[in-house]
């Protein structure tokens, strides 16, 4: 288990997910106002998505699709989380009560925004995109 975490824990923020209802305005103002990099990308139309990348391995993972106004459920879809221990995390929060319809995915060599890769402070900022 990396030092990052003294038992099966988070080790970090990883990245947000947002709708958004103009996704090209949206990509626009993160990357030319703020200075986030354009990341991965898939999906079309109204299933296109991007991972646009703030440095220091945050994330804010854009979702096209949305529609303007209140939305009941807020316009956070989700929050990720990196942990030394993805599927010793994932098991601590399903022994405490807290169910979930996902799972971890596949544990392996290649570090993923959902594991810490390392140890050290500047290779958990990776994330092997």
């Amino acid at each position: 288990m990396a030092e990052c975490c003294s038992k099966p824990s988070v080790c970090g923020f990883h990245h947000v997910a947002l709708r958004a209802a103009d996704f090209d305005a949206s990509i626009k103002f993160y990357t030319e106002v703020l200075g986030f990099r354009s990341g991965t990308t898939w999906g079309e139309v109204n299933g296109r998505a991007i991972m646009l990348d703030g440095g220091n391995g945050n994330f804010i993972e854009v979702f096209a699709g949305g529609t303007p106004g209140p939305k009941p459920e807020g316009a956070l879809l989700h929050l990720a989380l990196n942990a030394d221990d993805v599927d010793g995390t994932f098991a601590r929060a399903r022994d405490a009560g807290h169910p979930s319809s996902w799972s971890p995915p596949p544990s392996t060599s290649t570090p993923s925004p959902s594991r810490c890769p390392s140890a050290s402070p500047s290779s958990r900022a990776r994330t092997g995109r």
